[in-house]
């Protein structure tokens, strides 16, 4: 298998805010992101159609466009993640691969502007390990790891 470079903006500064929009169309922030909006556990999604500009804004849990926000790590304040299918496909926002913005706050929104193309966020986890590099298998990811321990044998006691 060939060398490839490292990109140093496929992973983002822990401490620099970021929004990614992944292929389902869930909306995950990092923790940097989570803190511009108060760490809010319910958000109103938005969007500017003048400007193709997204937009977050905390919300109470009563309202009745408020989306649940969902922390996206079991080891504590990290990822929040909202899932928004029906948004990004009612305005139309591109979710054939997982891109990531760097955010602005606006009027106590956190912003993403999507006219700008945003980095390209490829996993390692693939279906097929064997095609690691080709377009289906980036495009194809699975919900659990893929291991390369072996697996254990069980005794069959039946």
């Amino acid at each position: 298998m060939p060398f490839e470079v490292f990109d140093k903006r496929m992973t983002p500064l822990a401490k620099a805010p970021s929004v990614t929009i992944q292929r389902r169309g869930v909306i995950s922030l990092n923790k940097a992101a989570h803190d511009l909006l108060d760490n809010a556990e319910t958000l109103e999604l938005l969007f500017d159609r003048d400007r193709s500009v997204m937009a977050l804004h905390p919300a109470d849990d009563s309202s009745p466009h408020a989306y649940a926000v969902r922390s996206g790590s079991k080891r504590g304040p990290g990822q929040a993640i909202v899932s928004a299918t029906a948004f990004t496909a009612h305005y139309g926002i591109d979710t054939t691969a997982t891109r990531r913005w760097k955010p602005f706050v606006e009027d106590g929104m956190l912003c993403v502007d999507l006219t700008t193309e945003g980095v390209v966020i490829t996993g390692n986890r693939t279906k097929d390990p064997t095609a690691v590099g080709t377009q289906d298998a980036a495009e194809e990811v699975v919900d659990a790891p893929i291991s390369d321990a072996p697996a254990e044998d069980t005794p069959d006691h039946s």
